[in-house]
């Protein structure tokens, strides 16, 4: 099984369900992946996002950045739902991008429904044990 960050930069081209996850990563396009992870219209992305705390405007830059291909980004924020800030909700409102915030595993089940139905959706997922 390959390594994202070895083999890609990082960064992998296309849209790709996610397999499993757990024990601190993702699996997915037969690659593993230790750490966060931006699932982007574009593709899939290492995050360097590892708390709630750190999920900023700066952090989600590279959503804002595929433009009006994400119409809901859904945030997986670990084992546990945590509330993101106002601010950061109406930032992505501004954009036209809707939010859905819960643990991590949820995230990635809605996910892979929703790109399956080939939805307008990313997904922001920190990595649990």
């Amino acid at each position: 099984m390959a390594e994202i960050g070895r083999l890609h930069d990082g960064f992998v081209p296309g849209r790709h369900p996610i397999d499993s996850y757990g024990n601190g990563g993702f699996r997915f396009a037969d690659m593993s992946h230790r750490g966060s992870i931006l699932a982007l219209p574009s593709g899939i992305r290492a995050w360097d996002v590892t708390e709630p705390a750190g999920i900023t405007a700066a952090s989600l830059a590279p959503v804002l950045a595929e433009g009006g291909e994400v119409g809901l980004l859904l945030i997986g924020t670990g084992a546990e739902i945590a509330f993101l800030p106002e601010a950061l909700r109406r930032h992505l409102k501004a954009a036209g991008i809707g939010l859905d915030v819960m643990q991590t595993g949820a995230a990635a089940k809605t996910y892979n429904i929703l790109a399956g139905e080939n939805r307008k959706v990313a997904a922001a997922l920190i990595a649990v044990p």
